[in-house]
């Protein structure tokens, strides 16, 4: 099954740079996500690698061939699109068996392909249904079928699951990524739900304007975001601006926030004077009244709170005027209340500490 290399790829539309000098390699049998907000390119590069439009520049290897010039129907890809593409005037098994027909196989061998897969995605019982007489979730596993009977070696899933409820979509994405390791195929996953990314990848890759910030396993994005725009996009973060104003005996930075606020956190490759960008995840930060005194403990009043079923959302004002998020499993004890005046507690193993973004703090967290 192949491996997919993209060398140095751009792709221009007229004035707009859509994907900007990426480099990647996704694996055989890796289930891979192109994660990121709209119009940040993922869908092009989707686009890119499954034929559909030319590179501007670059190189695109399926397995250890150069594809560059190879149309879409030699690539071995079966591209599966948001809006499913089904033919309306066929029925499901005619959809299915679209592909084998008309890559040349006979009828029985394209017959014993169109049960194999529609078995695969359970939907034998339906074959004569027409999309219209389908639920979302039956259309999204038929446009599966069709691209696994046409012998797609490699899955391409372009916001497959976006127009599906999330009871469905949470069901259909398990399945269809369980199908393509069953199958040992190598899936690709653009999507702008980073729940769902995390929920079924190997490793993402996080973009913005064109180009990939950040590769990695989905604990690797969450627990070591390398930027601020990545720890912001995946999950929640707190971001406090300040100015580092020394180290601490362990080698932590010592950043100075509003009113003389100091907090320690875990990054030491920052010189005095520099300003930076302090991030904690929200689940992360300890709120209790009755902590003690120490270091980076703050205080602050609960000015709303927020319940979410399994957890209840806090947003304290502290002290110094800045605004914290905090969020504590419903079920950890005695709820606070709005107004009330509590502690919060910055754990140092879970801070991360960027420079401060030329650009400004506002525009860095932008998902434009």
């Amino acid at each position: 099954m192949p491996e997919v290399r993209v060398v140095n790829l751009t792709k221009k539309f007229d004035n707009i740079t859509a994907v900007d000098n990426v480099t990647l390699t996704i694996h055989d049998q890796e289930y891979f996500s192109l994660l990121g907000p709209s119009g940040c390119g993922k869908t092009t590069l989707l686009r890119l690698i499954a034929g559909l439009i030319e590179p501007t520049s670059g190189e695109i290897y399926i397995g250890n061939k150069l594809v560059n010039d190879m149309p879409p129907e030699d690539r071995d890809v079966g591209f599966v699109f948001q809006t499913f593409a089904l033919f309306p005037h066929m029925t499901a098994w005619n959809n299915v068996i679209y592909g084998p027909k008309v890559k040349g196989f006979d009828m029985a061998e394209a017959t014993t392909v169109g049960h194999e897969v529609l078995e695969m995605v359970k939907l034998h019982e339906r074959l004569d249904a027409y999309p219209s007489e389908l639920s979302g979730g039956m259309m999204q596993r038929v446009a599966v079928a069709r691209a696994l009977a046409a012998g797609a070696q490699l899955l391409l899933m372009d916001e497959a699951l976006g127009q599906l409820d999330a009871k469905v979509r949470n069901e259909i994405r398990y399945e269809i990524r369980k199908m393509a390791k069953d199958l040992k195929l190598t899936g690709i996953h653009v999507t702008h739900d980073q729940s769902e990314a995390m929920a079924i990848s190997d490793r993402i890759a996080v973009m913005r304007k064109g180009k990939i910030l950040q590769i990695g396993t989905p604990q690797e994005l969450y627990m070591k975001p390398e930027s601020i725009f990545v720890a912001h996009f995946i999950g929640e973060s707190n971001f406090l601006e300040g100015y580092v104003v020394g180290k601490t005996e362990d080698g932590n930075v010592l950043i100075e926030l509003r009113e003389d606020t100091k907090v320690e956190a875990l990054n030491g490759s920052f010189s005095e004077d520099t300003q930076v960008v302090l991030s904690m995840r929200p689940e992360t930060l300890i709120v209790e009244p009755g902590l003690e005194e120490g270091n980076n403990v703050l205080s602050g009043t609960v000015e709303r709170i927020t319940f979410e079923g399994a957890n209840i959302r806090y947003e304290i004002r502290l002290d110094n005027e800045e605004m914290i998020v905090a969020v504590k499993p419903t079920l950890s004890g005695d709820w606070l209340k709005v107004g009330e005046r509590t502690k919060v507690f910055l754990p140092v193993d879970y801070t991360h500490v960027f420079p401060y973004p030329e650009a400004g703090l506002k525009e860095e967290l932008s998902v434009a």
